[in-house]
C-alpha cells in the first residue's frame, strides 16, 4: 500500500534536573556546594532518505519521542545529555504544522534535513548559585520540557514528466514501454491505484523520471475518483504528457476529455494548469475512422500546444514524443520559453469547469 499523507507528533526530550549536593570529605571540614547539571534533551530532526519511496513507516507509528537528559550528581558530575532523534522521510516530503497553513519545510534532496522538535535544556545544580554571600545554596533547578508539536507529513514525488489523463488511457501502458516500471496493466478503469516511477534512459547520459499517476475523472479536484489524492504528485514535474484515447471502441470524445482534465489540473491549481504540456494521442492503432484524431490535432495545433500520435501498445510514435520531451525537460530555459498552456493560448482550449460544457 502507499501511503503518501501521515501525521505525526514529535516531542523533544525533558532536560535532567540539577542536583543539590555538598562535598563531604575526610580532611576537608568545610565543602562547599558540589550539584552537578543536568543534561539537555535529544531534538527530534526529520531527514531526507532516498530509500524509502513512500510514508508507509507512519501507518501505525504516530508518536516519536528522543531521549531525555540525564540528572545532576554530586561532586560536580554534569547529566549526559540525551541523544538525539532521526526520523527517517523519502525526498519529496512536504512538512506542515498539525492545521495545514504554515509550511515547516520541504525536504527535497537527499540527506537533507530540519529541525522539529527542540529539547528541553538541563537545570542548573546548586554549585551553579553559590555566591561569597551565599556559600550553602539548597536549590537547583528542574530540566525543561522538551518542545512537541503535531506535523502533518505530505509526500510530492519528484519527477520531471507527469503522465496525466482519462482512466484507461494507456498511462501505465506507456510507462511500461519507455522505462523499466512495471505497474499493473487491465482493461478496466482505476487499474492504477498508486504512482508509479521510471527513468527513461535516451543513451547519451539523456535521462529523466516519468511519474504516471492514477486517471483523473471530471470533478477530480473536489474528490471524484482518486486524483484530488495524487494530483499533488504532478506538482513538482516540469512537463506534463497529456494522454488522451483517440481509439475508435473506446465510445468517448478525445477533445472534450482533453478540456475536462485541463479543467481539473486549473481548479487544483493554477501553477499546476501552467505547466508546459505535450498533448499525445494514444492508441492510434484500434484507429478506423480518425475524425477524432483530427480534430484533437487541429485543436492542440491551433493552441501552439506540441501535438504527437503514438500506439503504447506497438510503439509506434514514441520515439519522437521522448525526443520532444528532452528537449523541453533538458532545456529548462526552453521550458520557460514554451509555458504556454491550452487554456490561454490564443485559439486555444477552454477548460470545462463544474461539469458545465464549454460552448
Amino acid at each position: 500500500m502507499f501511503t503518501d499523507e501521515a501525521t505525526i507528533s514529535v516531542i523533544g526530550g525533558n532536560g535532567g534536573n540539577g542536583c543539590v549536593s555538598f562535598r563531604r570529605e575526610k580532611y576537608v571540614p568545610r565543602g562547599g556546594p558540589d550539584g552537578g547539571p543536568g543534561g539537555d534533551g535529544g531534538s527530534v530532526h526529520l531527514v531526507a532518505d532516498r530509500s524509502l519511496k513512500a510514508l508507509n513507516a507512519f501507518r501505525f507509528k504516530k508518536r516519536f519521542a528522543a531521549e531525555r537528559g540525564r540528572h545532576g550528581e554530586g561532586s560536580g558530575r554534569a547529566g549526559r545529555d540525551g541523544r538525539d532523534l532521526e526520523i527517517h522521510v523519502p525526498p519529496g516530503t512536504v512538512v506542515y504544522e498539525e492545521d495545514g497553513t504554515m509550511l515547516v519545510a520541504d525536504l527535497l534532496q537527499e540527506g537533507d534535513r530540519v529541525l522539529v522538535a527542540r529539547g528541553g535544556r538541563g537545570g542548573r545544580g546548586n554549585a551553579a548559585f553559590a555566591t561569597p554571600t551565599h556559600q550553602t545554596p539548597r536549590r537547583a533547578e528542574p530540566g525543561q520540557p522538551g518542545e512537541e508539536r503535531v506535523l502533518r507529513l505530505e509526500l510530492k514525488l519528484i519527477a520531471d514528466v507527469g503522465i496525466i489523463g482519462f482512466p484507461n488511457a494507456g498511462k501505465s501502458t506507456l510507462i511500461s514501454r519507455i522505462s523499466a516500471a512495471r505497474p499493473k496493466i487491465a482493461g478496466y478503469p482505476f487499474t492504477t491505484l498508486e504512482p508509479n516511477l521510471g527513468v527513461v534512459d535516451l543513451g547519451e547520459l539523456r535521462s529523466f523520471v516519468v511519474a504516471d499517476i492514477p486517471g483523473l475523472i471530471e470533478g477530480a479536484h473536489a474528490g471524484s475518483g482518486l486524483g484530488i489524492k495524487f494530483l499533488r504528485h504532478v506538482e513538482r514535474t516540469r512537463v506534463l504528457i497529456h494522454l488522451v484515447d483517440v481509439s475508435d471502441g473506446s465510445g468517448r470524445d478525445p477533445l472534450r476529455d482533453l478540456e475536462v482534465i485541463n479543467g481539473e489540473l486549473l481548479a487544483f491549481s493554477e501553477a499546476l494548469a501552467a505547466k508546459p504540456q505535450i498533448v499525445v494521442a494514444n492508441k492510434i492503432d484500434a484507429l478506423a475512422d480518425g475524425t477524432g484524431l483530427r480534430r484533437l490535432e487541429d485543436r492542440s495545433r491551433a493552441a501552439g500546444i506540441p501535438f504527437f500520435a503514438i500506439s503504447a501498445v506497438s510503439g509506434r510514435g514514441i520515439g519522437d514524443l521522448l525526443e520532444a520531451v528532452w528537449r523541453l525537460v533538458g532545456n529548462p530555459e526552453r521550458a520557460g520559453a514554451d509555458r504556454r498552456t491550452l487554456q490561454d493560448a490564443p485559439g486555444g482550449i477552454a477548460p470545462l469547469r463544474s461539469g458545465r460544457e464549454t460552448r
